[in-house]
């Protein structure tokens, strides 16, 4: 648990200085799909930073519940909310915003309308997996839990998929050296997105099979999700600032 907040400490900092960057190079060329991505990115940055938060939690707040699962819940507004930091479920949420935001940019980058019924039903999936990690918790009901991770992470392929394979053709079909090299870029940040749930899920898999917990698997993840920052930043946003 100690070793897991420090860790996501070193992930929060490092993210939170390429959001710097990236903020800093929307403000020099106003560049929408920059300011986009620098919001992505942001709620990323919030569900790395619950994750953490959770860690703080059981390790400094000294509340039995907390850091005891099998104590009382107290049943108030505030450990109504503590606990689904606990389970990450409001990480979770942070993550389905991102994913949806990132549905926008896809739609903007390649300059595709997309049809209104697949509009609508991105929206109503997120709009289910948000309401489903609010409302529908039980402590320690691992199903529960499992089938919240499951919705994000489909949620996650339904967008990053598609999207992933849209800027692998387009970077073949461009002569532009610049163009190939931005769309090789988000191919690559979409493929990271993707291996961060993963790389929970072996970590939660080797759980399973009997193992401690914060495997290579779980400090994977949210190196995803900074290597996924960085190729965006690197191949897309560094050059369509300039």
């Amino acid at each position: 648990m100690f070793s897991g907040m420090i860790f996501e400490s070193v992930i929060i900092i490092l993210t939170s200085i390429f959001l710097v960057f990236i903020l800093s190079k929307y403000y020099k060329k106003r560049h929408e799909l920059t300011l986009l991505l620098f919001i992505i990115f942001f709620f990323y940055l919030l569900s790395i930073i619950f994750s953490w938060l959770s860690k703080v939690l059981v390790l400094f707040s000294g509340e039995e519940y907390i850091y005891n699962s099998s104590a009382p819940d107290p049943g108030t507004p505030l450990s109504w909310i503590i606990l689904r930091i606990l389970d990450f479920r409001i990480s979770f949420i942070f993550l389905t915003v991102a994913v949806y935001l990132s549905h926008i940019f896809e739609v903007k980058v390649f300059e595709v309308a997309a049809k209104k019924g697949h509009r609508i039903t991105i929206l109503i999936f997120g709009l289910i997996t948000i309401i489903y990690s609010l409302f529908i918790y039980s402590r320690g009901n691992t199903l529960l839990d499992a089938i919240a991770f499951l919705l994000v992470a489909v949620y996650m392929g339904i967008i990053y998929g598609p999207f992933c394979t849209k800027s692998f053709k387009l970077r073949k079909q461009a002569s532009d050296v610049a163009i190939k090299k931005a769309f090789f870029s988000l191919a690559i940040m979409s493929i990271f997105f993707i291996l961060v749930l993963v790389n929970f899920f072996l970590d939660r898999l080797t759980i399973l099979l009997g193992g401690p917990g914060f495997s290579v698997f779980y400090f994977l993840g949210w190196i995803c999700v900074l290597v996924g920052m960085l190729f965006a930043y690197y191949g897309y946003i560094k050059p369509k600032a300039r």
